[in-house]
């Protein structure tokens, strides 16, 4: 699986391509886990390139939420509609920030 990381001022985005599955949910946590341990005081997923999402990737997303509360913050933008559907059906949508797109999550952030 690849991850693209990119840093915008003082946040970090985290792009991830293709899926996320059972089989690739651990680098992608790792990706996340990496982000997050540097201490950056914003971080952004983008889901642009993102086609399929499993309840591992869901885990992961709500890991990395739960690490950053307080000071920092965490939010995700630019899903396709199949991939917001996952997250209104699962609940996440309802306790995590959700933007239509990088510019508007990232001028909220």
């Amino acid at each position: 699986m690849e991850i693209k990381v990119e840093n915008i001022g003082d946040a970090t985005v985290i792009i991830p391509l293709a899926r996320v599955d059972s089989s690739t949910a651990k680098v992608f946590e790792a990706k996340v886990l990496a982000v997050v341990n540097t201490g950056t005081p914003k971080i952004l997923i983008d889901f642009s390139e993102l086609d399929y999402i499993s309840s591992a990737g869901l885990r992961v997303v709500l890991v990395g939420a739960k690490m950053t509360r307080g000071a920092r913050k965490f939010a995700l933008c630019s899903m396709k509609p199949h991939i917001r559907e996952v997250f209104d059906v699962s609940g996440f949508a309802k306790i995590l920030a959700i933007f239509p797109d990088r510019e508007t999550a990232l001028a909220a952030l």
